[in-house]
């Protein structure tokens, strides 16, 4: 006898090849520029619509998995396991207290990937397969979104992430070397397309940190959209304590204060990555 009860839902089986996830790299070489803040955030506002999403933490310091409240004790396997081929993304995947959203954690483990698989055919490769597999179960709801949030720096882990993705989101912050760092990464983005991705693109270059009250934070976004021109989206995300106050309680800052300013701002940013999606999309499909 069966026990699945009346009004329980039944997992609906894939019809064909397994659905691939939307995949976005979230990847600034530079640190403290809002890059884990925004996989985090960004990740729950999709949630919030609908979405299946998956957050893929790629940085040692893990702090994404902190930031959607993933202790480090309990992280007993983690992203350098898939990477060095020890387990599959759906095994390592853990859910948050956010409803639609997961993570793939990571640890410290990660730092020392790239001597262990460096002299490896597919080293470029590994988050690629391992995603591919994602949606493989088909008693699993499949994941819509994927988003990678890479290390701060332009390493194999990045790399991974570049050759996984179908596009880049990078953010950036309202400072005086932030065009220098983003010309940097574009030379990266162009090296990866012609090595190892030619679909790879930049969805957009969201500025982040932005002070109204400081006349730089003005003048970078003046320059940056010169400079990138429709690239940049129109959303800018503001300095604010609460977005630097969540990580603490292990919460996106949607969570702890759906109020503020940086909760606003995500939620707009969300709003622009799907009018983006579609018209990235759409015409593919079409």
């Amino acid at each position: 006898m069966s026990d699945q009860r009346p009004g329980d839902a039944m997992p609906i089986p894939h019809a064909g090849p397994p659905p691939r996830p939307r995949v976005l790299a979230i990847a600034n070489q530079k640190g403290g520029v809002g890059k884990t803040t925004t996989a985090i955030n960004l990740g729950t506002a999709l949630a919030a619509t609908g979405e299946e999403v998956l957050v893929i933490d790629l940085d040692p310091q893990g702090n994404a998995s902190t930031g959607l409240g993933i202790d480090h004790k309990s992280r007993e396997v983690s992203t350098y396991d898939v990477l060095a081929g020890g387990a599959t993304l759906r095994e390592i995947v853990r859910p948050t207290a956010v409803p639609r959203l997961a993570i793939a954690p990571s640890t410290l483990d990660l730092a020392g990937l790239e001597l262990e698989i460096g002299q490896e055919r597919d080293r470029s490769f590994r988050l690629r397969e391992a995603i591919t597999a994602l949606n493989a179960d088909p008693t699993e709801p499949p994941y819509t979104y994927v988003l990678v949030d890479c290390p701060p720096s332009l390493n194999l882990l990045t790399i991974n992430a570049m050759a996984a993705a179908d596009a880049i989101l990078v953010p950036l912050q309202c400072e005086f070397f932030a065009l220098e760092g983003l010309s940097q990464l574009l030379k990266t983005v162009e090296q990866v397309r012609s090595a190892l991705n030619p679909a790879l693109t930049i969805h957009g270059i969201v500025l982040t940190m932005y002070d109204a009250r400081n006349n730089l934070s003005g003048q970078v976004v003046e320059d940056v959209r010169a400079f990138m021109g429709e690239k940049v989206y129109d959303t800018v995300i503001p300095r604010n304590v609460r977005v630097s106050e969540a990580p603490s309680y292990g919460k996106p800052v949607l969570v702890y204060d759906l109020k503020c300013a940086g909760s606003e701002a995500y939620l707009r940013l969300a709003t622009e990555v799907i009018q983006r999606e579609k018209a990235l999309v759409r015409p593919l499909a079409g």
